[in-house]
């Protein structure tokens, strides 16, 4: 399984975040492949974030692994503005490469957390994960550690598939009590933290329908 993963950042110019993300469809395994890499999933804003605004995934081989090529195809597109590169790697998820294939509503959720409380928070998302995909046909994709991270505190990135947003607003009520439980120890894990955003997209490269809404 890869051991390495990154998370890109792209801005393109103005209204042209769709042609950026076919490019990087349809070229960008290549270059991932040159250096031993593959691609994860190229996400668009939908919610929190700027509309001209990629987030896209690769991983590869190794502790620190990024991929040259694909660096360098991003800086030839015209109309990339920006990209911003942060090194990641899976903690008890994801435990085998699985890229994601089905549209819906992910969330991408960042987390800041006191080193001293990391093995609990660790411990209340995989007591919790279980439970919350039952309840409310999600996935939790993974949660990844960023390699940058200060020794006192750990920078997370857990992205979550809800199959919409009326599931997003469903899963912050509880109606039964394992659901409460559920809730229970997500909320605990929200205190440990020292900040934590989220934003939410949709997945360019699913497989089992385009993505053509448009969030006006």
């Amino acid at each position: 399984m890869p051991t390495a993963y990154v998370f890109h950042r792209i801005t393109t110019a103005p209204r042209q975040w769709k042609p950026v993300a076919d490019q990087l469809a349809s070229t960008g395994p290549d270059a991932l492949t040159a250096d031993g890499g593959q691609l994860y999933g190229i996400w668009r804003s939908q919610i929190g974030r700027p509309r001209d605004e990629l987030s896209v995934i690769t991983c590869g081989p190794g502790q620190s692994w990024q991929s040259q090529h694909f660096a360098e195809l991003i800086t030839s597109f015209d109309d990339v503005r920006t990209h911003e590169p942060r090194t990641m790697s899976p903690t008890i998820r994801p435990t085998e490469h699985t890229s994601p294939t089905r549209q819906g509503n992910f969330a991408f959720r960042w987390f800041s957390t006191p080193t001293p409380h990391w093995d609990e928070f660790l411990e209340l998302c995989a007591g919790a994960w279980p439970g919350f995909e039952a309840a409310y046909d999600s996935q939790v994709l993974g949660l990844w550690r960023f390699a940058d991270s200060e020794p006192d505190m750990i920078d997370s990135l857990m992205i979550t598939r809800r199959p919409n947003l009326a599931m997003w607003e469903r899963s912050k009520i509880p109606e039964t009590e394992d659901e409460a439980e559920v809730r229970r120890k997500l909320s605990r894990r929200y205190d440990l933290c020292d900040a934590t955003e989220v934003f939410t997209a949709t997945l360019l490269t699913a497989t089992d329908r385009d993505d053509t809404a448009r969030w006006a």
